[in-house]
Parts: C-alpha cells; sequence; structure tokens
C-alpha cells in the first residue's frame, strides 16, 4: 500500500496514494483550511479510493465548490454510483 498524499498545484489538489480509511484522518489534517481558488481535484496518481475516501473527496468539494475531478482510480467509479454521486462527487438524486 502506498502512503495518500495531497499536495497543491495551483488551482488542483493532487492526490496519490491509496486513499483508504486508515489515511484520511491524516489527509484532512492537512486540508483542514483548504487554499481559496481551488476548482480541481486530480486522482491520476491514486492507486485506489475506499468509502472513506470518497467521503473525504466529496466533502472536500462541497466545501471549496471544487467541480473538477480528473482520474478514475480503482474503486471510484462502482462507488460513485452506489451513492449516486455524479462527476463532481456531488449527490445527483
Amino acid at each position: 500500500m502506498t502512503t495518500a498524499t495531497v499536495r497543491q498545484d495551483g488551482d488542483t489538489l493532487a492526490f496519490s496514494g491509496a486513499l483508504e480509511r486508515a489515511a484520511v484522518a491524516s489527509l484532512w489534517a492537512q486540508l483542514r483550511t483548504p487554499a481559496a481558488g481551488l476548482v480541481r481535484i486530480d486522482l491520476g496518481a491514486v492507486s485506489r479510493v475506499d468509502s472513506a475516501g470518497l467521503a473525504l473527496l466529496s466533502e472536500l468539494c462541497a466545501r471549496t465548490g471544487i467541480t473538477q475531478v480528473s482520474g478514475d482510480p480503482p474503486g471510484l467509479a462502482e462507488l460513485r454510483t452506489a451513492y449516486r454521486l455524479d462527476n463532481a462527487l456531488a449527490f445527483a438524486g
């Protein structure tokens, strides 16, 4: 398992590693006060997403207004379908 990390690259938050339950608390600590002007999440270097990782990403999008999510790591599509989330990780109804 690769340690999950996040870094800001301009208007993008770039995640890497496995976004799983064990990593979520540490990532939230880093993202407690997200920078202004973020518009995108890049998941291109993410190896896997579980439900805790999806919750982190979805809440982050809701709090910051991020509407662009790129990358499709294993687990993401299935979880988005199960929780009825759109491409921006918002509830689609």
